[in-house]
């Protein structure tokens, strides 16, 4: 049996277009290779991973994922919503995993309106920036932090 961590990789609208989308902002990889390579660099955890482009999908996974049990924790790219949807810090504020946000870009050197977070206030924490590498660092952050519990 696999005893290590189990952790949901979730990705929201429009990562499906990684390597296509903006590649001077996102990079030229599509999502596929970004999370193989993740895995293969977080040996210490078992991944999961989804993606939709629905708010309320989100939000179903977020809750499925507290309920189910099987995981301890969520690394969550929620891309532009982001920046929009109340429901969805809401909804990571209603469970009791801890949920690490992601982005690849720096959001803070970006568009005003991707420069606040609506989620960051209910997230363990926040990694943007790093690229694709953004995924890896924010496994680690969340590994760590259950080290102290």
């Amino acid at each position: 049996m696999d005893n290590r961590p189990r952790i949901l990789i979730l990705n929201g609208p429009n990562l499906n277009l990684l390597g296509e989308r903006e590649p001077e902002i996102y990079g030229t990889e599509d999502m596929d290779i970004i999370l193989r390579r993740t895995g293969k660099l977080c040996p210490d955890a078992h991944l999961s991973f989804r993606q939709t482009n629905h708010e309320g999908d989100l939000i179903d996974l977020l809750h499925d994922a507290w309920r189910g049990g099987e995981y301890v924790g969520v690394v969550l790219n929620a891309g532009a919503y982001a920046h929009t949807s109340l429901a969805l810090a809401d909804a990571i504020a209603g469970i009791k995993i801890p949920v690490v946000e992601v982005h690849m870009s720096n959001t803070a050197a970006r568009e005003p309106i991707r420069q606040k977070s609506l989620i960051a206030p209910v997230c363990r924490g926040t990694i943007t920036g790093f690229g694709a590498d953004s995924y890896r660092l924010a496994i680690n952050a969340l590994l760590y932090t259950l080290e102290d519990k």
